[in-house]
């Protein structure tokens, strides 16, 4: 970890400078944010799947990287992951986005764990192993995290093919209604009311009346 502050594109041109055609492309995103409108920066680095771990250790060279999660998505033919990482976490005003992105083709799923540089990572590895149906080589603990286990093998909730979910198992759960063999929770008595009290203070028209009566 050095102590220079690097600028987006000088993050950029590290990768760029150190892998060459394994980097398959960057880009810089700017956002101004709060009324002094602020700038904030996202750094996206398109990298072959070889290279992730390479290209982590180079982030850590920078700066230790905050790995916030690794997200991902079917494109079709292939899956396609996203590593975010936040550089110069905490920096005030200088904090970067910095995404990693990989693609795996369907026939060669695998990727390998960078849990062994950054522990956390490894749920979210366990997650993309269950959703995704990718394989994480060398993980540490590829238990399943979020899915039950007797879950279906094979299947997998975030793909758009035909490992995805199948129609049948699709639940719509707005139109699901409380099962009829389970007990009614008990309700609360509600309080008595007591009777409301007369007025006994008469009406003007009753002491109207009064005296009328009475001069009678």
């Amino acid at each position: 970890m050095t102590d220079a502050f690097l600028t987006p594109g000088q993050v950029a041109e590290r990768f760029t400078a150190r892998f060459g055609a394994g980097v398959h492309g960057t880009r810089i995103g700017e956002r101004r944010e709060g009324k002094k409108k602020e700038p904030n920066y996202n750094i996206w680095i398109d990298l072959e799947r070889d290279l992730l771990k390479p290209a982590i250790r180079v982030l850590m060279e920078l700066d230790y990287p905050h790995l916030s999660v690794i997200s991902g998505s079917d494109m079709g033919d292939s899956i396609r992951l996203l590593y975010h990482f936040s550089l110069y976490y905490g920096r005030v005003k200088g904090e970067y986005t910095v995404t990693f992105s990989v693609l795996l083709p369907k026939d060669d799923l695998t990727v390998p764990t960078i849990s062994d540089l950054i522990p956390g990572a490894v749920f979210s590895e366990r997650e993309k192993q269950e959703f995704l149906g990718v394989k994480v080589s060398g993980i540490p603990d590829g238990r399943r995290l979020f899915l039950p286990e007797d879950f279906p093998e094979g299947i997998y909730p975030w793909r758009r093919d035909d490992t995805g979910i199948p129609d049948g198992m699709v639940k719509d759960l707005w139109a699901s209604k409380r099962p009829a063999d389970r007990p009614a929770p008990p309700l609360p008595e509600a309080p008595a009311c007591e009777p409301d009290k007369e007025e006994s203070t008469p009406s003007p028209a009753g002491r109207e009346h009064g005296k009328e009566g009475s001069q009678s």
